[in-house]
């Protein structure tokens, strides 16, 4: 099956973000048994999702992972021309959800597959579908865990996130969490025999304002964009009626983290404020939604330079958004970006893959076996 075709019947899978994947992983494992690859499927702990992981060649020898995630956004959204999740051809252009973010690597990988079993690999080449990567990198984690007894110590993983097929050698690290604050409801007449969770939380609110705006000013990183680590208070709920003092009131925090810094303790001072308030009577949960570490490759590292080789494009510094890739980095394996698509089109209604994009991934794929077969 060619790259296209096979990007069709993966776009026809709603695997969307923390929903069961047993249709999409169950395609998946039966084309690779198809072609004799040995392959393990890693239950996560929902017991509803799965990670695959397949090898092609000598599983004992040291070699390269190509890693991907199966699950997408919702699509949702006004603005679709077309089903989300049925492949639309046009002008070069192949839209639907997950085309460029990011099954487009996927089914590049897939159809590389033949091609790697026939090539009696020296070193071998993995595959690694994850899933939730959407939801903050969780079921990678359960994947790299494994891997020790799955092959022997990689010598480094391409993580195929669009990126215009230039390498990508840093980003972000990310950690966001959910604070819920229960008080008192009653009549807003009477504020003194209610407890307002809305007034309770505007005390983590100031710190997070404070946080983020000491942040701004250092340290840096000048490979990113801003060059230094961000907090910000992404969503706020509560209340029911002007007249009713709130009971509940929920804030989700996230933060961003330059290489240098765990993202995770960020947001600790507005957790401190938080775990405050029960002596003033209000009920506090604090539940971490994510939470996964900045990627630093350095530039004479011998995985930038393979794929400088690979691509014939120098590796780009940094970018602010995030992926796996630190996961695997912090696991001991030399990780970098490197997959079709612009992330620019990503998250959108109409996200779209071009089909150029995808043929040089597939020349990167088979410039990768050529490298493993010497």
């Amino acid at each position: 099956m060619q790259a296209i075709e096979i990007l069709e019947r993966l776009v026809g899978f709603p695997s969307v973000v923390g929903t069961p994947n047993g249709e999409i992983v169950g395609w998946i494992r039966h084309y690779l048994q198809n072609h004799g690859i040995a392959i393990t499927e890693l239950r996560g702990p929902e017991g509803d999702r799965s990670n695959l992981f397949a090898t092609i060649g000598p599983r004992e020898m040291p070699g390269y992972i190509l890693s991907g995630h199966m699950d997408v956004v919702p699509a949702a959204e006004d603005g679709w021309s077309s089903d989300p999740f049925r492949l639309r051809a046009e002008a070069g252009r192949l839209y639907g959800r997950g085309t460029t973010d990011m099954k487009g690597f996927l089914a590049v990988m897939l159809a590389a597959v033949p091609a790697l079993a026939a090539a009696q690999l020296g070193r071998p080449i993995h595959l690694a579908f994850s899933y939730d990567e959407e939801a903050g990198c969780r079921g990678v984690p359960h994947m790299i865990a494994r891997l020790p007894e799955l092959c022997a110590h990689p010598l480094g993983a391409i993580i195929g996130e669009p990126s215009g097929m230039q390498a990508i050698r840093a980003h972000k690290g990310k950690a966001a969490a959910r604070l819920t604050i229960r008080g008192r409801s009653g009549h807003s007449s009477r504020p003194d025999q209610g407890l307002n969770a809305i007034h309770a939380m505007t005390d983590v609110l100031a710190c997070a304002g404070a946080e983020a705006e000491r942040l701004s000013k250092g340290p840096f990183e000048h490979v990113f964009e801003p060059p230094y680590s961000s907090l910000q208070v992404g969503t706020l709920k509560g209340g029911q009626a002007v007249n009713i003092i709130p009971e509940t009131c929920e804030a989700e925090f996230e933060a961003r983290a330059i290489s240098a810094i765990d993202p995770a303790t960020l947001l600790t001072p507005l957790r401190a404020v938080a775990e405050a308030l029960p002596r003033r009577g209000f009920e506090v949960e604090w539940r971490e939604l994510s939470a996964y570490p900045a990627l630093s490759l350095a530039a004479e590292a011998p995985l930038a330079r393979l794929l400088e080789e690979l691509t014939g494009v120098e590796p780009l510094d940094a970018v602010s958004y995030g992926t796996e890739a630190g996961l695997f980095q912090r696991a001991g394996i030399d990780a970098i970006i490197c997959g079709p698509g612009d992330i620019a089109r990503a998250h959108k209604p109409d996200e779209f893959i071009i089909a150029d994009e995808l043929l040089a991934c597939q020349a990167m794929v088979e410039a990768l076996a050529r490298h493993c077969i010497r």
